[in-house]
């Protein structure tokens, strides 16, 4: 692969207009996003990954119901003045932590069109730049960081990168599947098609595009061009493919071999709370204690 000029990635899109329906009731005065997992909620850990990645202008696509966000993202003058009085610094710096992390941003999307729709709402704010997409339901263990990775494959190539991961064929049809041919370098691939949530015995492989994104400008104008796919949605996965037949432009995945956290589903969800309470310096040790405990009765 040769390297290509391209600008560097300075923003990112974070999309969080879903209903978060499968967490009823707790979603229905609260957005999803906000659920706590252990003392923060989920939004904050998908802000922090793009802010270690250098990414520092956030733009969040938001729909009805999603003012908490805002909220937790801005100061809180009066509960600040309240800890302060009390000398109560480690909250004080807790709470303002997350409205000093970085540059964000906020637009409606309006209509409920799919995610490729919910990237169009920030063609206005990244403009002619390479950008990055983090899906809020996909926590990426901090150890094992891969925006930082796939911001070096986009310097590379010039194309757009998608984070790839690998899931028992059984569970393919949950996801975009990739066609993939393999590259020079280690980890990487370049993508030949796409296909959203394929059954299993039509998936091409079992790579399973997961919720990060590096996309280069050009797949604005595919974007407005791209029909409304499977749920009569605009597909991302649609726009991609489309890319990824143009040799010029290209599209590359990064095979991700980490710990992801998917607080989109409920199971999922609660054993994010614990493996990263369990790592804890305040919390770990208790709570591995009690948890073998808890498994010993079960067992008995």
């Amino acid at each position: 692969m040769s390297k290509n000029e391209t600008a560097a990635v300075r923003k990112a899109v974070v999309p969080v207009a879903g209903l978060g329906t499968r967490f009823l009731p707790a979603t229905k005065a609260t957005p999803k996003e906000m659920l706590p997992v252990v003392d923060k909620p989920a939004i904050q850990y998908v802000v922090e990954e793009a802010v270690h990645a250098g990414l520092t202008d956030i733009l969040m696509v938001t729909g009805r119901n999603k003012r908490p966000l805002e909220d937790h993202f801005d100061r809180v003058d009066g509960l600040e003045a309240a800890l302060r009085a009390k000398g109560d610094d480690a909250k004080l710096e807790l709470i303002r932590e997350s409205s000093e992390l970085a540059d964000i941003h906020f637009v409606r999307q309006g209509d409920p069109l799919g995610l490729g729709h919910a990237v169009l709402k920030g063609e206005h704010h990244v403009g002619r730049e390479p950008f990055a997409v983090l899906l809020g339901d996909d926590l990426i263990d901090e150890r094992s960081p891969i925006l930082p990775t796939m911001i070096d494959v986009h310097e590379q190539t010039g194309g757009c990168v998608v984070a790839l991961m690998e899931v028992p064929q059984e569970s393919i049809d949950m996801y975009g599947c990739a066609a993939v041919e393999q590259t020079d370098i280690d980890g990487v691939v370049r993508i030949t098609d796409l296909v959203e949530k394929p059954a299993p015995e039509d998936a091409p492989s079992n790579l399973a595009v997961i919720g990060r994104y590096v996309l280069a400008p050009e797949i604005f104008p595919v974007l407005h061009r791209t029909a409304p796919g499977r749920g009569d949605e605009i597909q991302l996965t649609d726009a991609l493919k489309d890319l990824a037949g143009t040799p010029e432009q290209g599209v590359y995945g990064v095979v991700f071999t980490g710990d992801r956290y998917d607080t989109g589903d409920k199971l999922a969800y609660i054993q994010a709370v614990i493996q990263l309470a369990s790592r804890r310096e305040d919390l770990g040790a208790d709570l591995r204690a009690w948890l073998k405990e808890f498994v010993a009765d079960l067992d008995d």
